[in-house]
């Protein structure tokens, strides 16, 4: 088949998607550049309003990708190359897939006269991005590459998830017009309504029970009203996942904590004596831990969530569409006592947080360290947590405020927390950023510390530098395997960031740290906090 050109267009492909990504307000672009993605390259070069951050690695740009959509909803962009430059996203990409956030990624590809075996850099990219994405094409037509690209963002919105589009070089190069071009329109979100009979079971449900608890999830963040007005109207307390640790402060009057292996006893206790829980947004994973003998009323976006959990009722809707809605139909009630009795347990879990954090011992421990976090990091920080005993200490023992936080939910895929802090400054550049991790994760991706610099991005990094792998040194206890491959040999990571051209801090004493993060919150350049750490839990 013949392929169509514009004579005469002042324009290419690559110029026509970058001007179309800007339209629908998408201007960040993390990658790589290549000999496959030069003309897309050069097109954001000359776009005033697109911004390119190069990283050091795919796997930060994909991951970067995925955090900047956890923060704000918004979609950024993976702009890299073909062959090893699509394979190194794949766990960034993977990340995002898995945590149902909306990304897109454009790949350069060969020239399509050597695509195929033989062909240098070159792989059937259709074939390696099918698991991992919801959309997924190359453009093998200049007249079909604006309605592709916009095909693309719409199922990346609509199905919460990756979009690929894959690019030969030859095909971004070629002419185009961009008033010719058949495109499609893209919305930029998704709400959903339940119907009102939802509602009313939902609501008949809930009248019904005598002791309901709201679970709040990842889908409820940006309900937090919301689901503060049910759980104000029907005396219900509030559990949350891991994910949706900080929806509402830990210290409000409701809120019980978090629910499953790292959560709080009280959380526990509640869903244990519970009659129903009202799960808004939640995904009743295995961490979560909510008992499959418990009714529950599910309120979730995705209908294909509804029923995982056994259900009295299961309402498709947004959270932030379909609380108010059930909070109107029910029937308010008066507290009988479980107000009182979870503010004596609060009380009780938060002296306990405090006894732990032990302020003299060396080397510091991971208690103190979250105790002193929560302490001195603005109320409105922006954090990005990697996956590994720092984040088993994080969900256990800070104390949010008004935080946002993002992680690597279902895949865990240490390496998160730097990628994202950066991906958190870029979102909110008013804000302060913090990346928490460990020294696994952190040196995983230590490289992109010089992308921040590079960028102008005073991101705060805390690293628990405890010489080895403390989470898997757990497992294996737990597993009754001795502690095998689990040490580090570690660099001095504060040196190491004053070489990138950061700031350095290190950490040894418990009297030091508060100050330590203090300055480097205040400083105007990239700070690694690097804080010898006791890797032992308990005892």
């Amino acid at each position: 088949m013949e392929k169509t050109t514009f004579e005469g267009a002042t324009t290419t492909v690559a110029d026509v998607l970058i001007s179309e990504l800007e339209t629908w307000g998408i201007t960040l672009y993390f990658g790589i550049p290549g000999a496959s993605s030069l003309p897309l390259v050069d097109a954001v070069r000359r776009n005033p309003n697109a911004r390119y951050i190069v990283v050091r690695h795919e796997q930060a740009a994909a991951m970067a990708a995925s955090a900047y959509n956890k923060f704000t909803g918004k979609i950024a962009v993976c702009l890299t190359i073909a062959g090893p430059g699509a394979t190194n996203l794949a766990t960034g990409l993977y990340d995002a897939k898995e945590d149902r956030a909306s990304v897109l990624s454009l790949n350069g590809q060969v020239k399509t006269q050597y695509s195929g075996p033989g062909g240098i850099q070159e792989i059937d990219q259709d074939a390696f991005f099918r698991p991992i994405t919801v959309f997924n094409n190359t453009v093998a037509d200049p007249a079909t590459a604006v309605k592709l690209l916009t095909r693309a963002l719409r199922h990346a919105v609509v199905a919460h998830g990756v979009s690929q589009l894959s690019i030969p070089n030859d095909i971004q190069a070629a002419p185009l017009e961009s008033a010719y071009c058949e495109r499609e329109t893209c919305l930029p979100a998704v709400s959903v309504a339940p119907t009102d009979e939802a509602v009313r079971a939902a609501a008949e449900a809930i009248d019904g029970a005598k002791r309901p608890v709201i679970l709040a999830g990842f889908g409820a963040m940006n309900a937090a009203e919301a689901v503060l007005d049910l759980a104000k109207a029907i005396r219900a307390p509030i559990v949350t996942t891991f994910r949706a640790k900080g929806i509402l402060p830990d210290d409000n009057e409701w809120v019980a904590g978090v629910h499953g292996q790292l959560g709080t006893p009280h959380a526990l206790n509640l869903v244990l004596k519970s009659d129903l829980v009202i799960a808004c947004g939640a995904s009743f994973s295995d961490l979560t831990g909510i008992p499959e003998s418990k009714r529950a009323v599910q309120i979730d976006i995705d209908p294909l969530q509804l029923g995982k959990h056994p259900l009295a009722v299961g309402v498709w809707g947004d959270c932030a569409v379909a609380l108010p809605r059930i909070r109107e139909r029910v029937r308010p009630r008066e507290d009988q006592g479980v107000r009182q009795w979870l503010a004596d347990k609060k009380r009780e879990w938060f002296d306990r947080l405090d006894q732990e954090a032990d302020p003299e011992a060396v080397p510091i421990r991971p208690p103190y360290i979250m105790k002193v976090l929560s302490e001195t990091l603005p109320e409105d920080a922006v954090i990005s947590l990697d996956v590994g005993d720092n984040q088993w200490w994080f969900g256990r023992n800070f104390r949010m405020k008004r935080q946002r936080f993002a992680m690597s939910g279902y895949l865990g895929t240490m390496g998160f927390g730097l990628p994202g802090a950066i991906a958190a400054k870029l979102a909110y550049p008013e804000k302060t950023a913090v990346c928490i991790t460990g020294d696994g994760g952190f040196s995983m991706v230590m490289a992109d510390f010089a992308t921040a610099v590079k960028y102008g991005l005073p991101i705060v990094v805390v690293v628990l530098n405890n010489h080895e792998l403390a989470m898997i040194r757990e497992e294996q206890r737990e597993a009754d395997y001795p502690a095998y491959g689990i040490d580090l040999l570690n660099p001095d990571f504060a040196a190491y960031a004053e070489t990138c051209g950061g700031a350095g801090i290190r950490v040894t004493r418990p009297q030091d740290l508060a100050p330590a993060i203090k300055k480097a919150v205040q400083m105007d350049k990239p700070a690694v906090i690097d804080v010898e750490t006791d890797p032992t839990r308990f005892g």
